[in-house]
């Protein structure tokens, strides 16, 4: 398999070039800033997704037979609404295959309880209107893509999520977390694992990728403190309910029936969080 990680520097993306290389594909990666770490001979293209050249440029130069987009643009429209849009088309003009990664962040929560595949987008805030956005450009210009859907995505000090609980343990930030705000944590490796999966196999269409356990943004907390030997009696509960942050409480991905699918296990966080991963 060749395989073109777009967004191949980022947290996410260099764990699916890591793994992309070892088992041996032959991997190209993109990056907007810089290349990221990799070792053996994965070949950097720079790509701005806001070119609306560039995209078709790097897939002409690299040949792959899978596009994995991993990118994170956040609520910026043009990279991550636009962007995805761009890749489809190069994959529908190259015979390529694409695999999207999308987000929990499409839902509201207002229905409670689990999203399964079936559940249609009713996003919120500006990211996730823009990732319900490439969600519908995807599908249309590339019909056989795969749209994976993940939510939290945890691994080590590289992650958002771990650093904060650092940063507010050792007191370099303030705040507290959420008590009453649910989602799904996934670990890098089992969510580079699955991607790759699903990129070599005949699926298409919407699938999620979250970890097995529903677990609030404290209890996540608790775990990664807990895990990295830290105090986590610094780790102050809140409501979400009590602020006028924007977004979804309670977003819990389904993803029983893609991991029927799947030979790796995607894991919850009370089971990755429980030792050094």
């Amino acid at each position: 398999m060749r395989t073109l990680i777009v967004g191949g520097s980022g947290f996410l993306g260099s764990e699916l070039v890591r793994q992309s290389a070892a088992a041996g594909h032959v991997t190209a990666a993109t990056f907007a800033t810089k290349p990221g770490r990799t070792l053996g001979a994965t070949a950097w293209h720079a790509l701005n997704l806001r070119d609306p050249d560039r995209a078709d440029v790097v897939v002409a130069e690299t040949v792959p037979s899978v596009i994995i987009n991993a990118t994170s643009g956040g609520a910026d429209w043009e990279v991550t609404a636009e962007g995805p849009a761009r890749l489809a088309l190069a994959a529908a003009r190259y015979g390529c295959r694409l695999v999207h990664v999308s987000s929990d962040a499409v839902f509201s929560g207002a229905r409670g309880g689990l999203y399964d595949e079936i559940c249609h987008p009713d996003p919120v805030t500006p990211y996730g209107a823009a990732k319900a956005a490439a969600e519908t450009s995807v599908r249309y210009l590339a019909p056989d893509a795969v749209i994976a859907r993940t939510s939290l995505i945890i691994g080590g000090i590289g992650c958002e999520h771990v650093r904060l609980v650092h940063d507010l343990v050792a007191g370099r930030r303030s705040g507290v977390l959420f008590t009453d705000d649910f989602r799904c944590p996934v670990h890098v490796g089992d969510l580079a694992a699955a991607l790759l999966e699903l990129a070599a196999s005949d699926e298409r269409g919407v699938h999620h990728l979250g970890g097995a356990h529903a677990v609030s943004r404290h209890e996540l907390g608790l775990l990664i403190a807990r895990r990295d030997g830290l105090d986590a009696s610094r780790l102050v509960p809140g409501l979400r309910a009590d602020t006028a942050l924007p977004g979804a409480l309670d977003v819990r991905l389904d993803s029983r029936a893609t991991q029927r699918k799947l030979r790796i296990p995607l894991r919850g966080a009370r089971d990755f969080l429980a030792a050094r991963t």
